[in-house]
């Protein structure tokens, strides 16, 4: 591994993930290209390797910057790939710089217990990129606490695609339990590890069709699972809290009826360096302020300027029943 120089920029707090993050990885050689690709898109690192061949005389600066590294700082200036429609939400980057301000104490749930927070550190990078496709599968319709509590039991466990084949589907229900569906995780799991064994020597699929084409697996898994787990940017991790925020910024050309609309219409305008971080940045702001039922709207510095936020009516989290709504607007 090549001596590297790490900067963070506009570190929030003196318990910085990117710090932390860079002081276990110093002493971890086996993943070095995975992580630091994650770092750089999520963490808003820039970094250099010292041994690398500098840049040619004519390249420029820019050019020179993101050779080898995709730039991915989640600033607000990227731009879309030559070709892509020219459509873009009304005053998009600095609804994204106020997203952003709102995050920066990093203090959701998702930020401790999301499903980078659940893997096994030192773990070897097949164990490492394995746990990364469990805890994804488990997250599904499951609070960050639930996932991160089975996990943690599930690695005390065991967490390989042998351990889980010798466990039975009584006991891994026990591990698990109360995740979200968890009879039909297990099932899933068992299947799943099968696969990894007979197809891929016991390692996860490498592409987002192959991900896909397992038990319980949805482009959402497949997309977080190919950057968290690979390193590979290959679409917007789209779950509800994503789907539901940006139709409510109307951040979609017209209104979608699935996550999977949402993705295609978000990666119709936005630039391709900010993807990697749009899932972290929005679950955690759906899980703090944009809520599902009840939204705190009068918190979101973004309120004059989201189409849902400017109406008055969403200020309430409780609903008056119909009957007791007619009675206040017309008293006998």
């Amino acid at each position: 591994m090549p001596d590297v120089v790490l900067h963070c920029l506009g570190c929030p707090s003196l318990s910085c993930l990117v710090c932390s993050s860079w002081q276990r990885m110093q002493n971890d050689k086996d993943l070095p290209d995975t992580l630091v690709k994650r770092l750089i898109r999520r963490r808003r690192v820039e970094i250099k390797y010292e041994t690398e061949a500098k840049a040619e005389p004519n390249t420029s600066p820019s050019e020179a910057t993101t050779q080898g590294n995709e730039r991915c700082d989640g600033g607000v200036d990227g731009r879309r790939d030559e070709g892509e429609g020219g459509w873009e939400p009304p005053q998009w980057r600095q609804v994204l710089k106020n997203l952003q301000a709102m995050r920066a104490a990093q203090d959701a749930p998702v930020d401790s217990m999301g499903a980078e927070q659940c893997i096994e550190q030192g773990a070897e990078p097949k164990v490492y990129r394995f746990q990364v496709l469990i805890s994804l599968m488990l997250s599904s319709q499951t609070k960050d606490q639930v996932t991160h509590a089975a996990m943690t039991k599930l690695r005390q466990h065991g967490l390989t695609p042998d351990s889980l084949l010798n466990t039975s589907d009584t006991t891994l229900g026990e591990l698990i339990y109360p995740v979200g569906f968890w009879k039909k995780k297990v099932a899933y799991i068992k299947k799943t590890c099968e696969i990894l064994k007979r197809d891929y020597e016991g390692d996860i699929p490498s592409t987002v069709k192959e991900m896909c084409q397992l038990p319980g697996v949805g482009p959402k898994m497949a997309h977080l699972c190919m950057d968290i787990a690979w390193g590979k940017l290959t679409g917007i991790g789209v779950d509800t809290h994503v789907h539901r925020i940006s139709n409510r910024l109307g951040w979609t050309r017209h209104p979608t009826k699935t996550p999977e609309e949402t993705r295609i219409a978000l990666e119709a305008w936005m630039p391709k360096d900010l993807w990697s971080n749009t899932n972290l940045l929005m679950v955690g702001f759906g899980q703090q302020i944009c809520l599902p039922v009840g939204p705190r709207c009068g918190e979101c510095l973004n309120k004059a300027m989201c189409p849902y936020g400017k109406n008055a009516s969403h200020g309430s989290s409780k609903k008056g029943s119909p009957r007791k709504t007619q009675k206040r607007k017309h008293p006998e």
